[in-house]
């Protein structure tokens, strides 16, 4: 006798992934309940859970969904630009436009401004966070050191440092959009890390 299929879904996976997050991402983990999880995706418990698990499991998948949205946003902004100093003026500018987005709701970060409030409790949360700010890092840092190999930075250019300079920029500005500061406020957070990328660029120009 010929197997039929299954029944098809009922849902879009990626779709209720994505309202999840958004969800998780204007609350945070703990203020995020299962009801309210339940009416943003338009899915019962019991689908919910088939789907994704518990809570917490829901809120990892959350994170790594918006690490990935940031992180194709990132690349794409830094992509095929001509300096350093474009490169990572593309990259704040498209933070800005994630965790501030003009004429939007500034939510900041999910990643830092969420799961910082879990990490010490929950080992798989911390590992997550851990992961995106590694990634941040990494990519800054790679930005610099090409930039040193192409003679942009001096050869005794600390591109460790600068690159933490710019994460932890980074990082503030997504706190401040959260805590509600203005958009010209953040530019200006931005345009002081940018400053002083320019001085230790301009070393090599010398």
């Amino acid at each position: 006798m010929k197997r039929t299929r299954g029944r098809p879904r009922a849902y879009d996976p990626g779709q209720a992934l994505d309202r999840a997050t958004e969800l998780f991402r204007r609350n945070g983990f703990s203020a995020t309940s299962l009801d309210g999880l339940a009416e943003a995706t338009g899915m019962n418990r019991p689908s919910l859970y088939a789907g994704f698990g518990d809570k917490r499991a829901l809120y990892l998948k959350a994170l790594d969904r918006f690490r990935a949205r940031a992180d194709r946003v990132f690349g794409e902004a830094v992509a095929d630009r001509r300096s350093v100093a474009e490169a990572v003026e593309g990259f704040f500018a498209a933070a800005l436009d994630l965790y501030a987005p003009e004429g939007g709701e500034a939510l900041g970060c999910l990643a830092l401004c969420t799961a910082t409030a879990e990490a010490a409790s929950d080992e798989a949360i911390q590992d997550a966070l851990r992961g995106v700010l590694a990634e941040i890092d990494g990519r800054l840092e790679a930005l610099l050191l090409a930039a040193k190999e192409r003679g942009e930075l001096p050869a005794d250019g600390d591109a460790e440092g600068l690159s933490l300079l710019l994460a932890a920029t980074l990082h503030s500005i997504a706190i401040r959009a959260r805590a509600g500061q203005p958009r010209r406020e953040l530019e200006a957070s931005v345009a002081a890390a940018l400053g002083a990328l320019r001085g230790a660029l301009s070393r090599s120009a010398a």
